[in-house]
């Protein structure tokens, strides 16, 4: 019921021979023959609980802050429901170990948490040798109202890695803002991701209105909130991200 976690039990496991994956969400598109494929259960936070229920899975991967409580709650009546709570890479990290010691693919999630752990610690080292001042960042992730990444988020976590320093790290979740107050903050960067609302080149020109000094970007938003296998990806495009700010 978590797209990243889906995409990481392909990974783990991508010819099917430890588990059968039965059912996933309209928003698990990785990998895209398993989205074809695969039987939808609705949305993440709106799941279709008597599909689920039709399914009869043995195991079901869902994630506190993606799912609705009461569903996931509901479903834990009747089968054995495994609940993530990931804000950091550290927590992403034992989360991949711990889906590869449920799934049987135990050698599999401590290689691939080891990997993906190698390359964050070579992106840290790159950027210490460069260093340069971390710019005051906006992370948006909706517009109509516009919402930004806070500081208990995963999100945060990637930005400090990539060199950023959040603007709204003092704030929880992800909090409405106007965009005047980027200007009244200082803000000298605005990131854009490209999910879950599908930031255009139209909408850098809107914030450049308010911010006409700043460096407006759209990035890839899985690349920063997808804390599975995906992970393997980040930490080259969050180098070539802080080369392109010097």
């Amino acid at each position: 019921m978590v797209p990243s976690q889906t995409e990481l039990l392909y990974t783990l496991d991508p010819h099917g021979s430890a588990y059968d994956v039965v059912g996933i969400t309209k928003f698990c598109i990785h990998p895209e023959s398993w989205f074809r494929q695969k039987t939808r259960v609705g949305g993440t936070k709106d799941l279709h609980t008597e599909r689920i229920h039709s399914l009869q899975p043995d195991l079901i991967l869902a994630n506190k802050e993606e799912n609705d409580r009461q569903q996931v709650e509901e479903l834990a009546r009747h089968y054995p429901v495994w609940v993530s709570d990931v804000k950091t890479l550290p927590d992403a990290l034992e989360m991949i170990r711990s889906v590869g010691d449920l799934t049987g693919r135990e050698q599999q999630g401590a290689e691939l948490a080891g990997e993906i752990a190698r390359r964050f610690a070579d992106l840290d080292a790159s950027l210490q040798e460069t260093p340069s001042d971390t710019p005051r960042t906006a992370y948006f992730i909706w517009r109509n109202p516009w919402m930004v990444a806070g500081g208990d988020t995963f999100i945060q976590d990637m930005l400090r890695r990539c060199g950023c320093t959040n603007l709204f790290e003092h704030l929880d979740r992800y909090p409405s803002i106007n965009l005047q107050s980027l200007a009244d903050a200082g803000c000298g960067q605005v990131l854009l991701s490209s999910e879950p609302y599908p930031f255009r080149e139209e909408h850098i020109q809107e914030i450049r209105a308010v911010l006409p000094h700043a460096k407006i970007r759209l990035v890839d938003g899985e690349l920063f909130s997808w804390y599975g296998s995906r992970l393997l990806d980040a930490p080259a495009y969050f180098r070539q991200l802080a080369n392109d700010s010097l």
